[in-house]
């Protein structure tokens, strides 16, 4: 039997995954190649063999640019196409599918039996219809919640390995030192420093059936599993629990971006998030979505209420807003929670970074035209960082507000007045998260 000859379209993540879950080892098909986009400088490295399997490609699997597809299609006689990463509009899934098509080559979406891994400890899945919604404050409040109880919860987060790829294939973080130890860039940091400084354990890295055996025999116990997704991507594990946060602020987005329906349909709970500063309208678009999709899931109203450092820092001053950087490039958001307090706060202007920015930075704002006054906070890569550094101590302001999950001043030296913004999910009435955990717990005894 001839084998298929595969390109997967990635960007460094849900990519690898689907090869680890259905192409490793598999004599039907060759992979020739996996392609990237939406994180820059991870194009031009190789998938190793230690991770590929030596025998089915002992030199390993390129990555290259996403575009270069049509050329690799023709050029290597592809047959199938495996679309594999997050948060994209459905204009842009099915224009892909287009090029994919015509130049005679099958498009692909794998689903969740084919790529969801077991695991023998209870899994709870934070999931969302978009980059940016609040998993993180989310995933913060289940884990504290069964903390309280005495249980052992280990947190899986969704990959980001823009490193060396088979050192990373599977990192456990207990400390902030760990961080540094697995060299972590920016973004890294956003999600797994919360974790750590509340004292549980977090897993991470590129080959996620390893990843889930550690975490369920971590050395410092293991009750539950919590699977804290990436962007809007669905579970890399078969969960028990499926809590799914939307976005009141893109609304309809949850029905027109892949795969954020998919989680709108797979949850048990949904978390309006962000309802104290979102419209009305917004908000019940959400509601008539999730109606329409899964008029038997679970409604959580919340809130993600704002704090800061020091309110002086933002009332009556200029400022330099710097937000999560996903948030505002794929993720789309004209706002985020420094943008927020900045308004709470009393901000006598926002300033625009542009004209002072270098470097990446620079290339940043030419790939997404319109992230508008707002700085990301991008960290991919150590220029990058020095970038981000330079373009905040260039820019022409009173004062910086940081709307970062991390602390940017732990990392880079902020020449300016500066101040960090904290959030963390409210819930609204009930039903609430507490009562859905007492059943979760109830459940599986324990």
């Amino acid at each position: 039997m001839t084998k298929k000859n595969v390109i997967i379209i990635g960007a460094a993540g849900r990519d690898f995954h689907n090869f680890n879950t259905y192409f490793r080892g598999n004599q039907d098909y060759n992979v020739v190649a996996f392609t990237a986009a939406q994180i820059p400088d991870i194009d031009g490295r190789k998938y190793p063999a230690v991770l590929a399997g030596k025998d089915l490609y002992p030199a390993g699997i390129p990555i290259v640019a996403e575009e270069e597809l049509l050329t690799l299609i023709k050029e290597k006689n592809i047959d199938d196409c495996v679309f594999s990463y997050s948060d994209v509009p459905y204009k842009r899934l099915m224009n892909i599918s287009s090029v994919v098509n015509a130049a005679g080559a099958n498009f692909m979406l794998l689903g969740t039996d084919d790529t969801m891994i077991e695991s023998k400890k209870p899994v709870i899945a934070v999931v969302a219809t978009r980059t940016g919604c609040g998993k993180s404050q989310t995933s913060r409040k289940v884990i504290e919640d069964l903390m309280e109880r005495g249980l052992k919860v280990v947190a899986i987060r969704h990959p980001m390995p823009y490193g060396d790829l088979a050192a990373q294939a599977v990192q456990r973080f207990a400390t902030v030192e760990d961080l540094k130890k697995h060299k972590c860039t920016v973004e890294e940091m956003e999600e797994y420093e919360p974790h750590v400084v509340r004292g549980n354990v977090i897993y991470a890295g590129v080959d996620y059936e390893a990843i889930v055996r550690a975490a369920e025999k971590d050395p410092d116990g293991c009750d539950v599993i919590l699977w804290d997704g990436g962007n809007n991507d669905f579970s890399f594990y078969k969960p028990d629990l499926t809590i799914t946060v939307a976005d009141p602020h893109r609304p309809g987005a949850e029905l027109s971006y892949y795969p954020g329906e998919v989680n709108m349909r797979l949850a048990d709970a949904i978390v309006i998030n962000k309802m104290d500063t979102a419209s009305p309208e917004g908000i019940q678009t959400v509601r008539e979505s999730i109606t329409k999709v899964n008029p038997n899931a679970i409604v959580i109203d919340a809130a993600s209420p704002i704090s800061v450092d020091d309110p002086s820092i933002i009332k009556g001053k200029r400022v330099l807003v710097v937000e999560d950087g996903p948030t505002l490039t794929h993720g789309e958001m004209k706002l985020g929670a420094g943008t927020v307090a900045a308004k709470k706060f009393g901000a006598a202007e926002l300033v625009d970074p542009r004209p002072f920015t270098v470097g990446k930075m620079s290339e940043t704002f030419k790939i997404y035209p319109n992230i508008g006054v707002l700085l990301p906070a991008m960290g991919y890569s150590d220029q990058q960082l020095k970038d981000l550094e330079t373009t905040i101590n260039n820019t022409d302001c009173d004062s910086v507000v940081i709307g970062t999950p991390i602390d940017l001043n732990r990392i880079i030296n902020i020449s300016k007045p500066n101040t960090r913004v904290y959030y963390d999910l409210q819930e609204i009435g009930q039903p609430d998260l507490k009562g859905i955990l007492n059943d979760f717990v109830s459940k599986h005894n324990l």
